[in-house]
């Protein structure tokens, strides 16, 4: 079964950070703060009900929030 894209914060070699969903070559959004960047990119992957995934200035994933369905797959 193919995954939703991923929606991603990620840095910018001129500073500023890009919101960018999997697959595609330009970004949503480009904004100079990152929580500007954020919150932007936390109502996208509401909306298209995926994973939004935030990277640090390396571009390591540092946080990882899910904002689709997620079945347990432990019962409780």
């Amino acid at each position: 079964m193919p995954r939703n894209p991923q929606v991603s914060v990620e840095p910018r070699p001129d500073g500023r950070w890009a919101v960018q969903t999997d697959g595609t070559q330009r970004a949503y959004r480009v904004k100079d703060r990152k929580t500007e960047a954020v919150s932007i990119a936390r109502s996208v992957a509401r909306n298209k009900r995926t994973e939004l995934v935030i990277k640090d200035e390396r571009g390591r994933a540092v946080a990882k929030d899910s904002h689709g369905s997620d079945p347990r797959a432990i019962r409780g």
